[in-house]
């Protein structure tokens, strides 16, 4: 486990939490694919589930955190894009005006 952490130059405990937080979000990230990729091979089509487009937005917000919390530019802007993205989507899904 110590190598673990020296590899990922994590010295503190709130370094820790900041990895985990970041596994974590990347992980409900990656639940959109797996969550559109089952959904399509049980209707053998191309199919886009509302959860989609749930894990798209709450994913994209937890890695916008993580981005800044770590100051990577390229997270901040590729997240801030996409998360309007994911909220208008769902704005056109649940029939919410603007």
């Amino acid at each position: 486990m110590q190598a673990l952490l020296d590899y990922f130059s994590i010295d503190t405990p709130r370094e820790l939490w900041w990895l985990i937080f970041g596994l974590v979000a990347q992980c409900m990230f990656f639940m959109r694919f797996l969550v559109q990729w089952v959904s399509s091979e049980k209707a053998r089509a191309s199919v886009m589930p509302h959860a989609f487009w749930w894990f798209s937005l709450l994913g994209g917000l937890m890695l916008l955190i993580y981005g800044f919390e770590q100051r990577e530019p390229i997270i901040i802007l590729g997240q801030s894009v996409g998360s309007v993205i994911y909220l208008r989507n769902l704005w056109f899904i649940y029939g919410v005006k603007l």
